[in-house]
């Protein structure tokens, strides 16, 4: 089956498309609509389509969406996973937050997983060796601190992050960059020996758009997958059938 996977977050758009289990597209669109998305479908004959989102739609926009696309699905909290969700509240569980976990569930099934999505903000959740969703925790990502830094000091600018980043700043501006890098790559290792403590033989997923500045920092062994989102939208577009 051709599948369409469109996860809306808060800064950006990524598509992909599935024949099976094969990623055979994937891309960021730079404006979002239903016009740009039925062009996609269309173009690669997809059959089914799942959409998850962060930002508020109407139920107008919706619709508009669920008659353009073939087999539409919105990931909300009622939508039937593959792993069990023990979240106390579900309906305010993030669906990039589910998706994610569910993907990285489907490539390490029967394993205590620890699944970090490095984004506008950082995410860490817990899928235990019953494939059970259990929770996690939310922090703040790259972005928000350097904001939170500026708009609350009187002479702090607002920083950017270059991919070289010294550990020990010698001027304001690469002060801030390493503090707020370094700070959080200490925060995730210190999760993940958390986290450790409790699940034993823990297997550690990274994902997301920031993901790619810490991969090379964290102390700590994980497996690297700027895809698992779309993975877990097409597993759980599948198994609905």
């Amino acid at each position: 089956m051709r599948s369409l996977v469109i996860d809306q977050g808060n800064t950006s758009t990524k598509v992909g498309v599935f024949d099976g289990d094969d990623l055979v597209l994937c891309q960021r669109l730079p404006s979002f609509t239903v016009e740009a998305v039925a062009q996609i479908a269309e173009l690669h004959s997809v059959e089914a389509t799942i959409f998850s989102t962060v930002v508020e739609q109407t139920e107008s926009f919706l619709s508009h969406l669920r008659k353009a696309l073939p087999n539409f699905l919105l990931l909300d909290a009622d939508t039937p996973l593959p792993i069990e969700n023990l979240y106390a509240t579900p309906q305010t569980l993030g669906r990039d937050r589910l998706a994610v976990c569910v993907g990285a569930n489907y490539l390490k099934p029967n394993t205590n997983l620890l699944v970090i999505d490095a984004g506008t903000a950082v995410t860490y959740d817990i899928v235990n060796d019953r494939n059970q969703y259990v929770g996690g925790n939310i922090s703040l990502g790259l972005e928000m601190r350097a904001k939170a830094l500026n708009a609350y000091t009187s002479k702090l600018p607002k920083v950017d992050f270059p991919e070289a980043i010294p550990f020990c700043g010698t001027t304001t501006e690469t002060a801030l960059q390493a503090g707020i890098l370094y700070g959080l790559v200490g925060e995730i290792d210190g999760f993940i020996d958390s986290f450790s403590a409790v699940y034993p033989n823990l297997s550690v997923f990274l994902t997301g758009g920031s993901a790619f500045y810490f991969e090379r920092r964290l102390k700590n062994a994980i497996f690297a997958d700027d895809k698992l989102l779309l993975i877990g939208l097409n597993r759980i577009l599948t198994f609905r059938g």
